[in-house]
C-alpha cells in the first residue's frame, strides 16, 4: 500500500518542506552549544505562542505522556478534584485522576456540546474546596472547542489549581495561558503546528510547582519527572539535561515554532478559523450535518461530521483513502463509528487543501450510495476561502 496523497486527518498531519529539512539534519551531540541554544530558543517559542512567562519543560514523548507526568505530579491521594468533561480525552483524564486515588467530581455534557461557565461556577460555588480543576481546551475527537478563557480565571478565582489540555488548541486558536489562571497546561507539536509528535510542550507555573514539591508521589528520577527538569535544567542553568533529548525532533518542533511565529500567530490562527469555516459550510452545503450541536463552539483544528444514515464510518474511510489518496479520519474512542473528522491544520489549513478535504468525503460518500450535493459542498468551500484570501490581500 503507498502512502495517501493527501493526510487530512485529525493529527498527526501534513508537516512543511521547512520542518522536513529541520528534521534531516545531522545528529549532533546533546551538549553542543548550537544543539544546547536551540534547546532554550524553543523554549522561548513555546512560551511566545502560549503567552506565558511560567516555565517550558519539553519533554521527549508524545503529548500523552507530558499529561500524565503533569497529573501525576500534580495529584496526590485524596485531592479534590473536578474534571470537566465534554468528550473522549477529558474522561480519560478522570480515569487517570482515580488512578492516583485523588477524590474526583466530574461535570460532564454531552459530546456534540461545549462545557458551560455558569455550570462550572455552580459546581464550583457548591464544593468550594476543590484544589485542581481540569479541561480539555480543544477536544479534538469530537471537534469542540471549550471556553478555556472564561472557566481558567472562575477555577482560579476559587482558589484551585488549573490544569489545561491544549495540545490541539496550541497555534490553531488563542491561548493565553498567563491572562486565563492556567498553572499547568500541555500542548502538543504535531496538530496545529504541524511538528512531529515525538514531544510534550509543558508549562508550569508556581502554584503548580509547589503542588508538585508538595506532593510525595511525584515522580521523581523518573522519565516521567517533571521535578527532575526543573532540578537539573532550569535551577541547573539551562545547561544540563536530566537525558538525552530527542536531537532531531528539537530540531522539527523548533522550525514548526519558527514557521508559526514568522507567519504571525494571530494570521496563523485567523488561516485555522478560515479553513474550519469552510469546511463546516462545504459539509453544510453537501446536506451533512455537523457533530457540534452549535458552530459557536466548532474547534479549529478539525471539522466533525455525522455520519449520514446508510454509511459507515471505516468503510467510507477506506474508500477514500484507496480511490482517491485523501486520508481523513474516523472518531476515537466511543465516537469512532458516530462521525468523521476532516482536519485543517499546519499546511493543511492553507490554499485548496479544505477543498480536498471536504470534496473526498462527499464524493467518497457518493460512491457509497448516500446523497449529497457535490457541487454545492464545492462552491460554498470556495465561497469561504475567496474570503478569506480577500482578507490576507487587504
Amino acid at each position: 500500500m503507498h502512502e495517501p496523497d493527501f493526510t487530512l486527518s485529525a493529527g498527526p498531519t501534513m508537516s512543511s518542506p521547512r520542518v522536513q529539512q529541520a528534521q534531516g539534519r545531522p545528529m549532533i551531540f546533546d551538549y553542543d552549544p548550537v544543539f544546547q541554544e536551540r534547546f532554550r530558543e524553543t523554549e522561548r517559542m513555546v512560551g511566545e505562542l502560549m503567552r506565558t512567562e511560567k516555565d517550558v519543560v519539553l519533554m521527549q514523548g508524545e503529548a500523552v505522556l507530558g499529561i500524565e507526568a503533569a497529573a501525576r505530579g500534580v495529584v496526590r491521594p485524596g485531592m479534590k478534584c473536578l474534571n470537566l468533561v465534554s468528550g473522549v480525552y477529558a474522561k480519560w483524564f478522570g480515569d487517570w485522576l482515580r488512578s492516583y486515588e485523588a477524590e474526583v467530581v466530574e461535570l460532564e455534557v454531552p459530546y456534540d456540546e461545549a462545557l458551560d461557565p455558569a455550570q462550572v461556577r455552580e459546581e464550583l460555588e457548591r464544593h468550594s474546596d476543590f484544589e485542581l480543576v481540569a479541561l480539555v481546551h480543544s477536544e479534538t475527537p469530537s471537534g469542540i472547542e471549550n471556553p478555556l478563557a472564561e472557566i481558567g480565571p472562575l477555577a482560579k478565582g476559587a482558589g484551585a489549581l488549573v490544569f489545561a489540555d491544549v495540545v490541539s488548541a496550541v497555534g490553531g486558536t488563542d491561548v493565553r495561558i498567563d491572562e486565563w489562571g492556567v498553572d499547568i497546561c500541555v500542548g502538543g507539536p504535531q496538530k496545529c503546528l504541524a511538528g512531529p509528535p515525538g514531544m510534550s510542550l509543558v508549562v508550569v507555573g508556581e502554584d503548580a510547582w509547589a503542588a508538585i514539591e508538595a506532593n510525595p508521589n511525584a515522580p521523581r528520577a523518573s522519565f516521567l519527572s517533571l521535578l527532575d527538569w526543573r532540578e537539573t535544567w532550569i535551577a541547573g542553568g539551562r545547561v544540563k539535561f536530566p537525558y538525552t533529548p530527542s536531537v532531531s525532533d528539537v530540531h522539527g518542533v523548533h522550525a514548526a515554532l519558527g514557521e508559526c511565529l514568522d507567519d504571525g500567530l494571530d494570521a496563523v490562527i485567523a488561516r485555522h478559523a478560515g479553513a474550519a469555516r469552510a469546511c463546516r459550510e462545504g459539509a453544510k452545503a453537501m446536506g451533512l450535518e455537523l457533530w457540534p450541536r452549535s458552530e459557536e463552539y466548532a474547534a479549529n483544528c478539525v471539522t466533525a461530521i455525522r455520519c449520514p444514515e446508510g454509511a459507515e464510518v471505516k468503510a467510507t474511510l477506506e474508500h477514500v483513502r484507496e480511490r482517491y489518496g485523501v486520508m481523513l479520519s474516523g472518531g476515537y474512542g466511543e465516537l469512532t463509528e458516530k462521525l468523521f473528522r476532516v482536519g485543517h491544520m499546519g499546511p493543511g489549513s492553507r490554499s485548496l487543501y479544505p477543498l480536498v478535504a471536504v470534496s473526498a468525503l462527499g464524493r467518497g460518500l457518493a460512491d457509497l450510495g448516500v446523497e449529497v450535493d457535490l457541487g454545492a459542498g464545492a462552491n460554498a468551500t470556495l465561497g469561504v476561502l475567496a474570503e478569506s484570501r480577500e482578507g490576507v490581500a487587504a
